[in-house]
């Protein structure tokens, strides 16, 4: 007799149904999949983290059993979650900490598009967040930049209240306020515009459309307000923005960085539904894959008629004229429709394309190289040596150096572990709270001893003294801005060496979450430099590795007379 395998829980049928290519998904969503299904092998062997499928369930169920919808084609019938909710819902609920028995996750970061119901999502979780949570005195806030936008969820989950008779018995309903006497719980919407956020003892936040924030300074107070809660859960839903040096897209990059797990943050929950690098943004089938809720909630015809008059055409219609789009529109579809963050810098590089690069520094000892030195005044700086192999490929070997007064802070504001990297010696701490210089020169006399250093090029800020220290030591120095003609021809080349697997760099983790960070800036003549502003955290280690490409590159089509002397130091 045989016995069948035990059925797999919503949220790993899911999961599984993903990674197998039986559910069309994006990158993101199949690394938040596969990151769920290599952790349950983590909890078998033990894990700090463990997954109770009975509350998943429970809570999944929650959702079936007690609301109904209030609105629309469904109003009042129970309102049950597609398959992508429940892995959201029962990831939520189900992970756990096997020490005390509380939630892992603590914050939980949703960006899909328009139309997918993650608005009715946020607000059936904020009613359990708030009443059925076994939380004593529980404060739930849906919030948003005004209080009117704060209720579109709060409202959503007073309607469900109202449809809902088996919970309208227990909660009462007022203007703005949804509460439980017996427990002393309440649910309201709360905007940044309220007269005061001061004394807020949160147990659950619900932000809805992150990316019309403008400032930080509700997600800063919201962040703080937390500590006194065994469990609380921040679950933010948005759609992709425009503005990367908002908040939404720092927890946009931030999730990336998880899912891709170049950071390690197991109390930070990502699901993140759009499309992939090279997608045809015509094509149905693109569409499928960015709307987790295609043809369910997201209405097909809709958005055949918006990519028509976007962009002219659709993939399924070649026989079709092509006529002129909308060029006015087509960033609107891609971004609420397709959840693409639209704006003129872009990502540069994948760490999937980075991770090929990796190659062992230690046998370049005696070759000649090129430096590029890099400094901040108070975080980090990057030295990077540029060896050419003489077949159109090279090897990078980059150091960096922090001040060790600022490194808890740099850590904190970048969300990353910079502390355990210098602990594991790929950062050296200096002394004070700002950039040893005089260290910078020792080290880089040493490597001319060890290599042989044809040119320092050394991005110009608050630089002149060293430079001038490193000609007194017999160093070529050359000074490069940041615009586009020192930059262009170098970045267009890493990118070349990159995309043709010929740049070996040693595998730096530093490195390699600054490869994740970089954007890049285009003019209208296709030049193109790294973009500081508009990357998503640090990349002083990749700015040193392209002016160094750069002195390569001139040295190869010039020698030294292409250079000109002025000063005392060769420029471009």
């Amino acid at each position: 007799m045989t016995t069948s395998a035990p059925a797999l829980s919503p949220v790993s049928s899911y999961a599984h149904a993903v990674i197998s290519g039986e559910s069309i998904a994006c990158k993101w969503v199949r690394l938040a999949c596969e990151r769920h299904m290599r952790d349950l092998e983590r909890a078998e062997a033990g894990w700090l983290y463990y997954f109770d499928d009975a509350t998943a369930e429970w809570a999944i169920n929650f959702f079936r059993e007690l609301l109904k919808h209030s609105k629309g084609e469904w109003a009042g019938q129970a309102l049950k979650l597609a398959p992508w909710q429940c892995f959201i819902v029962g990831s939520l609920f189900g992970w756990k900490r096997r020490d005390n028995d509380t939630r892992r996750f603590r914050e939980s970061y949703t960006e899909v598009p328009r139309k997918n119901g993650k608005s009715t999502m946020a607000a059936g979780i904020g009613i359990l967040l708030a009443f059925f949570d076994e939380e004593p005195a529980a404060e739930v806030y849906a919030a948003a930049t005004k209080r009117d936008q704060a209720k579109i969820i709060w409202g959503e989950a007073k309607q469900m209240v109202l449809a809902s008779p088996n919970i309208r018995r227990r909660i009462r309903v007022l203007v703005g306020n949804l509460s439980d006497t017996h427990t002393a719980s309440k649910f309201e919407p709360l905007g940044a515009d309220a007269d005061s956020m001061d004394g807020l003892n949160i147990h659950g936040r619900l932000i809805d459309e992150l990316h019309a924030h403008k400032t930080r300074a509700m997600w800063d107070v919201l962040q703080t307000a937390t500590g006194a809660r065994r469990q609380p859960l921040g679950f933010i839903v948005t759609t992709a923005g425009s503005d990367r040096s908002s908040v939404c897209y720092e927890q946009h990059h931030y999730a990336e960085q998880v899912l891709g797990q170049i950071i390690d943050d197991e109390t930070f929950f990502a699901y993140m539904a759009t499309i992939d690098e090279g997608d045809d943004y015509t094509d149905p089938r693109t569409w499928a894959k960015a709307n987790p809720n295609y043809g369910i909630s997201v209405k097909i015809d809709d958005l055949e008629r918006k990519c028509r008059k976007a962009f002219g055409h659709l993939a399924t219609d070649p026989e079709e004229e092509w006529q002129q789009g909308v060029p006015g529109d087509q960033n609107a579809f891609l971004r609420l429709h397709l959840d693409v963050w639209t704006e003129q810098a872009t990502r540069w590089l994948s760490t999937e394309m980075w991770d090929e690069g990796k190659a062992d520094p230690e046998s370049l000892t005696g070759r000649a190289c090129y430096a590029g030195l890099v400094t901040a005044e108070d975080g980090l700086s990057a030295l990077s040596l540029w060896f050419p192999d003489g077949s159109g490929g090279g090897d990078a070997v980059t150091s960096f150096f922090i001040p060790g007064d600022n490194i808890g802070e740099q850590s904190r504001q970048s969300n990353t572990p910079l502390g355990r990297w210098a602990s594991d010696g790929w950062i050296e701490e200096t002394e004070g709270n700002v950039v040893d210089y005089e260290l910078l020169r020792t080290r880089l006399n040493a490597l001319n001893e060890q290599f042989e250093i044809r040119e320092v090029a050394v991005r110009q800020h608050n630089t002149t003294q060293l430079m001038t220290q490193l000609m007194g030591d017999g160093l070529t120095v050359v000074p490069i801005n940041r615009g586009f003609p020192g930059m262009s021809a170098a970045t267009k080349e890493v990118e070349r060496l990159l995309t043709a697997r010929k740049l070996r760099h040693g595998g730096h983790p530093v490195l390699r979450w600054m490869a994740s960070n970089i954007a890049i800036r285009q003019d209208a003549d296709g030049e193109k430099r790294p973009d500081r502003e508009n990357s998503g955290g640090s990349i002083v280690g990749l700015e040193a590795l392209i002016i160094a490409v750069a002195r390569a590159m001139v040295q190869a089509d010039a020698g030294p007379s292409g250079m000109e002397q002025r000063g005392g130091f060769y420029v471009l």
